[in-house]
């Protein structure tokens, strides 16, 4: 039997290439083994959709908390690749997940704004996605969701080549200055790719 993630990818994908004209950029700087850190910025609430199904692996995401305490959502979101966070505060649960994740070779998708953009613009992003970069061996790949969301107006996906994190490790770089290289590669491909 098919999975439930297999199955979702197709359907979404089915209903949102064509009603955004998505378009894929660099789906090749993603390592086919190992675990993988996707870096997006976070424009839509269909943001996770969009790098799930434009990614060529599977993606798990952390999702607030609360969606797991809804009656159909607590049975699909884990088979969706989803586990939960605490928003606002430090959750040593949901980090301890999403490194397990990666140490198992798996890829997790993370927006280190934290919250949609609400004018478009890309953001400051949280330390944590610098926490994810230096406490695991992931590979670290920037990823460029370039709107806007409007039926039928091209939608772009940039990845990036992987963040070379062997220096900054070695220089002991901060989550926060690692999370700034991370939000700087992203925007650099934005504005690449308009």
């Amino acid at each position: 039997m098919m999975n439930l993630y297999a199955f979702a990818k197709g359907l979404v994908k089915t209903v949102l290439t064509p009603a955004y004209r998505i378009r894929t950029v660099g789906k090749e700087h993603i390592p086919e083994h190992g675990g993988v850190l996707i870096c997006a910025n976070h424009i839509n609430v269909l943001d996770p959709p969009v790098v799930g199904i434009t990614s060529p692996r599977p993606v798990s995401f952390m999702a607030k908390e609360e969606l797991f305490n809804m009656p159909v959502l607590k049975k699909l979101l884990p088979n969706l690749n989803a586990f939960p966070v605490k928003r606002g505060m430090s959750d040593r649960e949901a980090l301890r997940k999403g490194l397990k994740q990666l140490k198992d070779g798996n890829v997790v998708g993370l927006f280190p704004e934290g919250t949609r953009s609400k004018d478009g613009q890309i953001g400051k992003g949280l330390a944590g996605a610098g926490f994810f970069a230096l406490r695991s061996d992931a590979a670290v790949v920037p990823c460029a969701i370039i709107g806007p969301y409007k039926f039928s107006r091209r939608l772009k996906v940039v990845y990036g080549k992987p963040i070379n994190m062997a220096e900054l490790k070695e220089r002991k770089a901060s989550a926060t200055e690692v999370t700034e290289i991370i939000m700087n590669e992203i925007k650099t491909l934005s504005d690449n790719h308009r």
